[in-house]
């Protein structure tokens, strides 16, 4: 359904608490989950303008960017600054067997939700036998 995208995130967590560093622009954190006939993945976008939210899906590569821009003016004095802020951008390789023709995203409370219908193709489904003594059913 879903391959894990980011062999380097466990690098560069370790590599922030060894020198202190960010290793790369703050992480987009999700979860994701098989509902029925659905594939749902949660993103965590707090203080995102949904505006500055794109989606592309190219071949089986989903890409989200979003960016979050400081609500403070220019001119401002700055006291503390621990949200960050920029652009942020996550990839998911999907699976064959979902539906990237038909997904469907909502944003609501800070939480980006992606539902990814499974493909009819990958489906379980029934198949009938016939001979012998009738019509029989197997599952496939």
């Amino acid at each position: 359904m879903l391959m894990r995208t980011d062999p380097f995130r466990e690098l560069d967590r370790l590599t922030q608490q060894v020198f202190g560093t960010v290793a790369r622009p703050a992480a987009m954190p999700m979860d994701a989950y098989r509902s029925g006939d659905d594939f749902v993945v949660h993103f965590d976008l707090p203080g995102i303008d949904p505006d500055s939210i794109d989606l592309d899906v190219e071949r089986n590569v989903l890409t989200v960017h979003a960016e979050r821009r400081s609500p403070a003016p220019e001119d401002a004095e700055m006291i503390a600054a621990e949200r960050p802020t920029g652009s942020f951008s996550r990839q998911l390789f999907l699976g064959e067997s979902l539906d990237t023709e038909r997904i469907d995203a909502s944003y609501d409370a800070g939480v980006l939700t992606l539902r990814i219908p499974v493909a009819e193709q990958a489906k379980p489904r029934k198949i009938q036998i016939t001979g012998g003594t009738g019509p029989k059913q197997i599952s496939g």
